[in-house]
């Protein structure tokens, strides 16, 4: 915290725009927040604390990454995660692309399949 401020606003303008985050996040993320329940904001909040922003989009794809490479993602969520990862192309460090050609996603047992544009869930966990 930078000198002069003053702690206890500093900390409360820290959890709005971290829990405003977690809002947008969910707007984009609807089936990782919902597989939290009400535990969501304080389980995207522990997470994006000590990262900066790359929008909604990635900050959600990156969480759940996060979630799967610990094995601690929901399989609602790992439905979702597969059937971005089908039909967008994300490297974590430029923003998604859609994918060209046919895809065929795994994630926690979530099995999506891209073909024409159009994204199939072949298996749920």
């Amino acid at each position: 915290m930078p000198a002069g401020f003053d702690g206890f606003r500093f900390e409360a303008a820290r959890v709005a725009l971290l829990r405003k985050r977690a809002g947008e996040v969910s707007r984009q993320w609807p089936l990782l927040a919902a597989s939290f329940g009400d535990r969501w904001k304080h389980e995207f909040a522990t997470w994006a604390a000590t990262r900066p922003t790359q929008g909604s989009l990635r900050d959600g794809w990156d969480l759940a990454r996060d979630l799967l490479a610990r094995a601690a993602l929901p399989p609602m969520a790992a439905t979702e995660l597969a059937e971005r990862e089908a039909a967008l192309h994300y490297d974590g460090a430029s923003p998604p692309r859609p994918r060209r050609g046919p895809s065929l996603r795994v994630a926690a047992g979530a099995v999506a399949v891209q073909i024409a544009g159009r994204v199939r869930v072949l298996r749920r966990p």
